[in-house]
């Protein structure tokens, strides 16, 4: 099994830059597609971003597209995730998540971290 810690998060002011990240634990973490989600107060989980195992290929919801930015280390096992120019909107917990090469769906979540965003 896989387990997925997050880390980084805190209190930031609009404008201000966080960097999230996410130590993974696992014999194949290397190879599976790893993702950020979060979940604002009174919303549902949304997408945030997405990393291939090559980090060749990534993916932005619109709403980030331009402020935030998916890597990976394989080599340590962490994937990150760094936001700038953050927003009150933005406040929410956010969670690190991988995918094995079989699913269609994230088969890992870790606990969290939260994060927010003061105006």
């Amino acid at each position: 099994q896989v387990q997925l810690v997050e880390s980084g998060g805190g209190l930031m002011q609009a404008g201000g830059s966080l960097r999230l990240s996410c130590a993974a634990s696992g014999s194949s973490v290397s190879i599976y597609q790893m993702g950020w989600f979060r979940q604002a107060p009174g919303s549902e989980r949304e997408f945030v971003a997405s990393i291939s195992w090559t980090a060749q290929n990534t993916g932005y919801a619109d709403s980030v597209k331009g402020r935030f930015t998916i890597s990976r280390d394989n080599a340590k096992n962490t994937l990150y995730l760094r936001m700038n120019s953050l927003k009150p909107e933005d406040t929410a917990v956010y969670y690190c998540a991988a995918k094995r090469p079989l699913s269609r769906e994230y088969d890992y979540w870790g606990q969290g971290t939260q994060v927010t965003v003061s105006s």
